[in-house]
């Protein structure tokens, strides 16, 4: 019996060396080495516009503070109400 059990557990151990040696094999292949490349410029493809969308976040909200501080969103005076220095009134 303990034989027996020996016997599988070699067995089971042999299967995974050869599934792990046969994956490292195939990644070293013309073919996997592209894939693995491919899946790397994914990766810094995703990455960079997740950087930019924070920065457009980032930039939106930014905005946003500047023209509360500044009052750049109040209403527009009208034409009436506007007096420029050294500008005197024209007679109408």
């Amino acid at each position: 019996m303990r034989r027996l059990f020996w016997l599988a557990m070699g067995i089971t151990i042999g299967a995974l060396v050869v599934r792990k040696l046969s994956q490292a094999a195939e990644k070293m292949t013309p073919a996997g080495i592209g894939a693995s490349i491919a899946e790397g410029l994914r990766d810094l493809a995703d990455a960079i516009g997740d950087f930019g969308a924070d920065v457009r976040d980032a930039m939106a909200e930014r905005e946003q503070e500047l023209r509360a501080g500044t009052g750049l969103d109040a209403p527009l005076p009208a034409g009436d109400q506007v007096s420029l220095p050294g500008r005197r009134a024209t007679p109408s």
